[in-house]
């Protein structure tokens, strides 16, 4: 569940991330290790670079892995991807600490000119992984078909939380057992109406309607600030 943390650098992080202002719309993506995280930022920032300015920031333990995988990409240009090494386990800097996040972000803002829309991906972490709202505004969470059809139904908060659930790796089903329609019955029954959708992104498939889903925040922060 999300937490403010006004008590963090507050001579810098005066403004939760719902606030007002120019400033760009932070999406969280979490999910556990090998859903396919970096892969859907790398999709999304093909999908909506031309359309608008973006920015990542990436977290890992001990590394820039995830950074590193998307410069090689070439996904965006190289000073917009930006890395934070959390040093501790991953929910810890997207929800508990988040000052070295925060500082990424806004380092990131400074740097790189205007933003519109920042992708904040955490490292890899369980289905209790949620990110706090000082940090972003709205969160994705992955999860993936050869993880077990059964993880929509153990839930979570990740799973049961999230703004949006992206259920990945859907081309993989047929090797591993997974039925597709009972993940689905077992999202929407555990999600209260917030939506799921199931993609293939390492195959280039089913991230238009992700993309679609972060027009939609963007388009009504625009309003909001209008």
């Amino acid at each position: 569940m999300h937490q403010d943390h006004p008590e963090v650098f507050p001579q810098r992080h005066t403004m939760s991330a719902s606030g007002g202002g120019r400033r760009a719309l932070r999406v969280g993506l979490g999910g556990p290790v090998g859903s396919g995280k970096t892969a859907t930022v790398a999709a999304l920032c093909r999908a909506l670079r031309d359309e608008v300015a973006i920015g990542v920031v990436t977290n890992d333990i001990y590394t820039r892995e995830d950074a590193d995988f998307l410069l090689r990409q070439a996904v965006l240009a190289p000073e917009r991807i930006t890395a934070v090494e959390t040093g501790a386990c991953p929910h810890t800097a997207i929800r508990d600490d988040i000052s070295a996040n925060l500082e990424a972000v806004e380092d990131l803002e400074e740097q790189a000119g205007p933003l519109d829309l920042v992708l904040l991906e955490s490292g890899g972490d369980n289905l209790t992984a949620t990110f706090s709202k000082g940090l972003v505004d709205v969160q994705i969470f992955v999860i993936d078909v050869a993880g077990g059809d059964d993880i929509p139904r153990k839930g979570g908060p990740g799973v049961t939380t999230s703004d949006l659930l992206v259920v990945n790796k859907v081309d993989l089903a047929e090797h591993v057992g997974a039925d597709l329609d009972r993940m689905a019955t077992d999202a929407a029954a555990q999600r209260g109406g917030l939506p799921t959708v199931f993609t293939s992104v390492a195959r280039g498939q089913g991230i238009e309607p992700v993309a679609a889903w972060i027009r939609e925040r963007l388009a009504r922060k625009a309003a909001g600030a209008a």
